[in-house]
């Protein structure tokens, strides 16, 4: 017999919602399974079933917004620790950018359930995505994401001159974290002293740890891109909302 499922696991594999949007549109009776409304949260399903959800439901997916923001040093990027302001804060009509032309209007709603596709720790800077929408989260940060992100970096080589071309090599493919190799990245210099790094995964401080692991120092560490999502002349400190037509 093939195995039953959480019908809000279910919606998530199939790309329908997050399991949290998911749950919610369960008790709100928006989802139906072969036809037929199902409105108990923790009921299952088979794989083979079909899942449809209502009209309200897209309509409110659709309302829900992406935010990209250009996070300075000294903000955290989710939930307030040890006395640091979280990025979202910034996310205010004075802080917006001036040159978004999106024609979206700000409302506080908008920061409800606003959480963080991937962190920039507090000592990093540049682009980060806060979004509502539960399909994003998971395409950027999902376990099975294949997502690239890309920084700038600024080094020093603790023991003088210059990087190794077989250290180099191996921050392309060969160190390992948290005892897992790490997927195969590409870094390259972008100028004497500054390294660009392109990941295909976020592991806690991954960047500054792969430099640690080479004899490199981590002096700046920038994030410019996330997919075919550019940081472009975003103002540090400065919001904007993500464009339909911008794909991650």
């Amino acid at each position: 017999m093939t195995e039953l499922v959480r019908l809000s696991k279910r919606m998530s594999e199939l790309g329908l919602s997050s399991r949290r949007e998911a749950d919610e549109w369960i008790a709100r009776g928006w989802v139906r399974v072969d036809g037929k409304v199902v409105d108990e949260l923790g009921s299952k399903v088979l794989p083979h079933q079909k899942v449809t959800v209502e009209r309200q439901a897209a309509a409110e997916q659709s309302k829900r917004v992406t935010i990209l923001i250009n996070k300075p040093v000294g903000y955290v990027s989710g939930q307030a620790e040890d006395g640091y302001t979280p990025a979202v804060a910034l996310i205010k009509p004075e802080n917006r950018w001036s040159e978004d032309k999106l024609d979206t209007v700000f409302h506080p709603t908008q920061l409800r359930s606003l959480v963080p596709a991937g962190r920039l720790d507090i000592d990093s800077v540049g682009l980060l995505v806060l979004t509502q929408d539960g399909r994003v989260a998971k395409h950027l940060i999902g376990e099975n994401t294949v997502v690239e992100k890309e920084y700038l970096v600024r080094v020093a080589y603790t023991a003088g001159g210059k990087l190794p071309d077989h250290e180099l090599r191996r921050l392309n493919h060969g160190l390992s974290l948290d005892g897992k190799k790490l997927l195969p990245a590409k870094v390259s210099w972008q100028n004497e002293d500054q390294l660009n790094f392109i990941l295909r995964e976020g592991k806690k401080r991954q960047i500054r740890r792969m430099c640690e692991m080479v004899g490199l120092k981590v002096l700046g560490l920038k994030r410019v891109r996330i997919g075919k999502v550019r940081l472009g002349n975003l103002p540090e400190g400065q919001w904007r909302y993500v464009r339909e037509d911008e794909m991650f």
